[in-house]
């Protein structure tokens, strides 16, 4: 099915050509929109490969920062505390660059977070460990997180949107697919490059190579790229023309929650609080189910899976991305939503179920899970931006973006207690079909927006 805006009562409608140079929604020319489109997969990409930090590359020289009498359990939460933190300060930083991002401009916000973000993985690099300073190393590592938590929320709240105001209408949703791919590719490099490492030195106990100074190589990788981007982006990327000719509001997020926007903001809300309940299975079970204490498989041989499984992701999204062009957002949405219910709450299943004995079975499944489940953030660059208006936009972009993380952020919780009455290994796919519901909901309560012109102040409700 084709998606027709004239059969579509909540699209604006206008005689200009949607590819122009310069057409009504204010794109840039076509090689200004292609630097705004390179910043903000560069800034993707740093922003999820710091992400990844400390879930891939510190968790074989976490004894480097705790206490050898911590235990499991204490390691363990150190362990998420540190990966809890980031996501505490991204709302923070929205809010605070999102409201720089609507008033000031969006690449100043740009700039002034990923300056930040930058410096505060170096420092983090730099840090001593336990047996040099104490429980403060951890301390101070909690501290930078959280920093760079909210340098990082920053990014994407400014760079996105500028990348789709600056791109042509027709090719939003391919912009949109390809700033996506940093997050699988980010992903992938991370693994790479961790495992690379742990090939070529020690890695065991907090006196390791891999430890004392190893971990430090990935984070000084990060902090380069981060500082590489401010540059390139202060000395490339023009500001956004729908910006510079928009009306502006010195309150972005008052005027935000206020009535005529808050609505918009809920649906958004909702919509992302299904795609982030839906992505924990992935990220944070997956691993587990794979390995030692589940399926079997060695380490290597999980890393080596998931690899694949993103390198793969990320031509997949582009394709999903362009499909929703086609086809309509709202319309790619809904049967996004049906497509992880039931493909993606069955493949998980599938893969807890293979068992050991059967790895090309459990790699296939495993790959599939990850393109049903993953495939359709593609299009939430293009589309969230789409929701919210230009006075607005950066603030209700980053805010309901990353405010939507907190209630799935505790699906270690609900995990536990639904393993009260079923085996726990099955629980992630009640948290895949529960967030597939909530993506349903915020998917057929909002419009249509494919063919809205983002230079217009009031796109439909």
């Amino acid at each position: 099915m084709t998606y027709d805006p004239r059969r579509d009562p909540t699209a604006r409608h206008t005689d200009a050509p949607a590819a122009t140079a310069t057409d009504t929604a204010g794109t840039s020319s076509g090689s200004a929109a292609r630097r705004a489109l390179v910043g903000a997969w560069l800034g993707f990409f740093v922003d999820l490969f710091d992400i990844y930090l400390p879930i891939v590359v510190l968790t074989p020289a976490i004894e480097y920062f705790v206490s050898p009498r911590l235990g499991t359990a204490g390691t363990a939460i150190v362990s998420s505390g540190i990966f809890g933190v980031t996501l505490i300060g991204r709302p923070v930083g929205a809010a605070v660059f999102g409201r720089i991002a609507d008033t000031v401009g969006r690449k100043r916000a740009t700039v002034i977070a990923m300056t930040g973000a930058g410096t505060v993985t170096l420092l983090m690099a730099l840090l001593p460990g336990y047996h040099q300073i104490g429980v403060t190393s951890v301390i101070l590592f909690l501290a930078l997180r959280l920093l760079a938590g909210v340098f990082l929320g920053g990014e994407y709240t400014g760079a996105n949107p500028l990348a789709m105001e600056a791109a042509p209408r027709a090719k939003r949703g391919l912009y949109s697919g390809i700033i996506n791919t940093g997050f699988p590719l980010a992903y992938a490099a991370v693994s790479l490059i961790t495992l690379l490492l742990l090939l070529l030195m020690p890695s065991q106990g907090a006196r390791s190579a891999y430890a004392q100074w190893g971990w430090r190589i990935p984070f000084v990788i990060g902090a380069l790229l981060s500082l590489a981007l401010a540059v390139y982006y202060r000395r490339t990327v023009s500001e956004s023309a729908v910006f510079a000719g928009a009306q502006r509001t010195r309150a972005p997020l008052r005027e935000l929650f206020s009535p005529h926007n808050a609505r918009r903001f809920i649906q958004v809300f909702v919509l992302m609080t299904g795609f982030w309940l839906s992505l924990q299975p992935i990220a944070a079970s997956l691993p587990l189910l794979l390995g030692k204490h589940g399926v079997g498989m060695t380490s290597r041989q999980v890393t080596l899976t998931l690899v694949v499984a993103y390198l793969l992701l990320a031509g997949a999204e582009v394709a999903a991305a362009v499909l929703s062009q086609r086809i309509g957002r709202k319309y790619f949405l809904t049967w996004a939503g049906g497509g992880i219910a039931l493909a993606g709450g069955g493949l998980f299943l599938a893969v807890v179920g293979i068992g050991p004995g059967h790895p090309v079975w459990t790699v296939t499944a495993t790959i599939l899970l990850v393109l049903v489940v993953l495939c359709p953030w593609a299009v939430l660059p293009a589309y969230i931006n789409e929701r919210f208006a230009t006075p607005v936009r950066a603030s209700g972009y980053g805010l309901a973006y990353s405010l939507a993380v907190v209630i799935p952020s505790f699906y270690a919780f609900y995990q536990a207690g639904l393993s009260t009455f079923m085996p726990y290994d099955h629980t992630g796919a009640v948290l895949l079909i529960t967030g597939a519901a909530l993506i349903l909901v915020g998917a057929l309560t909002g419009p249509e927006t494919t063919h809205l012109d983002l230079g217009h102040a009031d796109e439909p409700s």
